[in-house]
């Protein structure tokens, strides 16, 4: 890896510097003290409409960084308003896990010449082309991953949540469509998450880019280097649509959208996570497994996991226990041995506690499936109740948007409620990956109002979007789907899933990878 030292230290610009965005939030941050404004981006042409208004209205600053950002329509229309965004003044950080950025070295090398864009990458891979052979004498390092998404303009409003950019998270696109959730915030969260930034973007695992990719390329960043061969002008032009309908940047403006106010908790991991254990020196004092246990030790637990991140010790201390009921949304669920005995604990204490996840057609990781079909019997056997996204169906969300309405769809969004008193919305799932190894971020959501709003909507959605994991009287899994008619078809193996698929997963389950889940 290349030296840090001569490396640039910076922070983001003050809340107080006069900005169109700083005058439109003044009056209403202020009707409000101590609360932040929140805005759900349930609908995928919304989120990027909203993603797009926030690049246009920004005058002094961008802040931004992902986990995946791909080469796509939708990821090259937004790779070009930051150029036009940089040449009209505004001074952008880009911040990308290298995991995902093959085949971009050409437009980032175009976009890292602007003189008002930096770009510095998350744990890169020193090899750009044979990047697999990295993991061989790299593992330690390469196999963790910064998986937090956020963009944050001028420090007065930001944009987080489960969402990375690429069409199939904006409802665009060919194959699997991602059902997610961001929300667009103002008030005191922003600057919460400037500082949050600027950890990530002056630690020990960002290199700047010039460091890393060393090319010289003539190309600027203008438009033609974005419309490559996956550029879709149908495509573009829905997006262009959508942000004309929604009228997003007005609304940004003049303070007229819709917000929430409630009192936003920032969760986020230290990046020093992402760094090796002979290296990270808070691995020195965590215990040695990754398990999902209810912690004594806080007065308000509701999920620890050993050797426990920070972004789930500072989950525990934000929440309160349950009660009455918990609701856990994740594309990914994987709770571990002591996960389970938690979640029994619950149970015992007469909580409903039910769960939301893929189903094995509508995962995108089929080896994360195989890391969940371990828990299901025990799980059905205590009371808890599991719900399987179906591949074709739509979740209603606030405004009575649709979480998506896709042909096809697979859960990406990952939040929970309690007791319909609070929710978190962020990257965090449910697993030993998002526990030891991912850099996770979120926020815990005071709000009375959303959480039962949330918890309704789904309640509302369930039967029609999901099939419900039951125990047959022979202790065998069955499926439950309500059709249009409100007949009830019952499965006895994974639904719409070929034999090849189940035996897949099946051999899957068998090898030693949780802890890699």
């Amino acid at each position: 890896m290349p030296s840090l030292e001569g490396r640039s230290i910076e922070t983001h610009i003050a809340a107080d510097i006069p900005s169109s965005l700083a005058y439109a939030n003044a009056s209403l941050v202020n009707q409000h003290p101590g609360l932040s404004g929140l805005y759900p981006l349930d609908d995928g042409y919304e989120a990027f409409a909203a993603r797009l208004a926030l690049i246009r209205a920004a005058e002094h600053s961008l802040d931004v960084q992902y986990y995946i950002w791909r080469n796509d329509t939708s990821g090259q229309l937004l790779f070009h308003e930051l150029v036009l965004a940089a040449q009209r003044g505004v001074h952008i950080r880009l911040l990308l896990d290298d995991n995902n950025t093959v085949g971009l070295d050409k437009i980032l090398t175009a976009l890292n010449q602007e003189p008002n864009i930096q770009i510095r990458l998350f744990n890169p891979f020193m090899h750009r082309h044979w990047r697999a052979l990295s993991y061989l004498t790299d593992f330690a390092r390469l196999n963790r991953r910064m998986h937090n998404k956020s963009i944050t303009a001028d420090n007065q409003i930001t944009i987080l949540g489960g969402r990375n950019i690429g069409d199939e998270y904006f409802d665009m696109g060919k194959g699997t469509l991602f059902v997610d959730l961001d929300i667009l915030t103002i008030g005191p969260i922003v600057n919460q998450v400037s500082n949050n930034f600027d950890r990530y973007w002056n630690s020990a695992s960002a290199y700047d880019f010039s460091k890393i990719v060393h090319r010289r390329n003539k190309l600027q960043a203008s438009t033609p280097v974005f419309k490559r061969r996956s550029f879709n002008y149908l495509r573009a032009d829905s997006y262009d649509n959508a942000y004309n309908r929604d009228n997003f940047i007005n609304r940004l403006l003049d303070g007229s959208l819709n917000y929430q106010w409630a009192h936003l908790i920032l969760v986020s991991d230290n990046p020093d996570k992402a760094l090796p254990k002979s290296k990270n020196k808070s691995d020195a004092d965590q215990p040695a497994d990754s398990l999902l246990v209810a912690s004594e030790t806080v007065q308000s637990p509701v999920f620890k996991y050993k050797k426990a991140s920070l972004t789930l010790n500072e989950l525990i201390a934000s929440v309160v226990e349950p009660q009455k009921d918990l609701l856990i949304i994740t594309p990914y669920f994987v709770p571990t041995q002591t996960g389970l005995e938690y979640l029994f604990k619950l149970r015992e204490e007469g909580v409903r506690v039910r769960i939301l996840t893929n189903s094995l057609a509508a995962t995108d990781v089929p080896a994360v499936h195989s890391g969940y079909v371990h828990y299901r019997i025990p799980l059905l056997k205590e009371g808890v109740e599991i719900y399987e996204l179906k591949n074709q169906g739509f979740l209603k969300g606030p405004r009575d948007r649709a979480f998506t309405g896709n042909s096809e769809s697979s859960l990406h969004a990952k939040t929970f409620t309690i007791d319909g008193q609070q929710l978190y919305i962020g990257s965090l799932n449910f697993d030993p990956r998002s526990a030891r190894l991912n850099t996770e971020m979120g926020v815990v959501i005071q709000s009375p109002e959303m959480a039962k709003f949330m918890n309704q909507a789904i309640n509302e959605a369930l039967p029609d979007v999901t099939y419900q994991v039951k125990l047959s009287a022979q202790g065998k899994l069955e499926w439950f789907k309500i059709n249009d008619k409100n007949h009830t078809k019952v499965y006895h193996h994974e639904p719409d899933t070929s034999i090849w698929q189940r035996v897949w997963v099946k051999m899957l389950s068998w090898l030693p990878l949780e802890s890699l889940l």
